[in-house]
């Protein structure tokens, strides 16, 4: 098989691969009342705090009008509030709010380790090569 084939048989099967962790995901996300995308901000602002709006679209790769929307439901949730950036008064910010904190921080363990047991059939080494390779496709994409 030349590289051309190995390359699309590679996608293809990154592809796959991305299909059943994304369904993986969102069904853990489901059973707590969570889309996959208000999850994805609930464990951004859980793992790394307060952040600008804009931050959280790029972090998470949605639209703008889907963040304002993903934001909208989880302030009706209680689960975040939004306030305007104290050194940027066009910007607005995105934080936790007490009841988000109490939940993310009840459901992120499990999540890690429903994360960690899709992982598991390969060794230390093989997960690090992977994530390395992952990041080298990642960078020739952007690239492009």
């Amino acid at each position: 098989m030349n590289r051309v084939e190995e390359s699309l048989k590679a996608f293809v099967g990154i592809k796959r691969t991305n299909d059943v962790l994304e369904k993986t995901v969102k069904k853990d996300a489901q059973q707590y009342g969570l889309n996959i995308s208000e999850f994805a901000v609930m464990e951004l602002l859980y793992n790394k705090g307060e952040q600008p709006i804009n931050r959280i679209q790029e972090r998470i790769l949605i639209a703008n009008s889907s963040t304002t929307y993903i934001l909208d439901k989880l302030q009706q949730k209680g689960y975040i509030d939004r306030k305007r950036d104290e050194n940027d008064k066009r910007s607005m910010k995105a934080a936790l709010t007490e009841e988000g904190y109490k939940l993310i921080e009840e459901i992120f363990p499990e999540h890690s380790e429903l994360l960690a047991s899709l992982f598991s059939d390969l060794s230390d080494e093989e997960l690090s090569a992977f994530r390395e390779t992952l990041k080298k496709i990642s960078a020739k994409a952007h690239s492009k």
